[in-house]
């Protein structure tokens, strides 16, 4: 069940959210952008672990 979730919300993230990995320089991202990759990465660790749980 977890692994549907994470999987789900791994696509909507693709769908939705914008690239920052496009930007030239990582460091000077802003708020928003800083959300969106922890977003992202949250969601990514958490995908992982529920497959490897698996």
């Amino acid at each position: 069940m977890k692994l549907l979730w994470y999987r789900f919300l791994s696509r909507l993230n693709k769908l939705l959210l914008p690239k920052i990995h496009t930007k030239p320089d990582l460091s000077r991202l802003n708020g928003f952008e800083k959300a969106v990759v922890g977003w992202k990465l949250w969601v990514t660790y958490r995908r992982l672990d529920a497959e490897s749980d698996r």
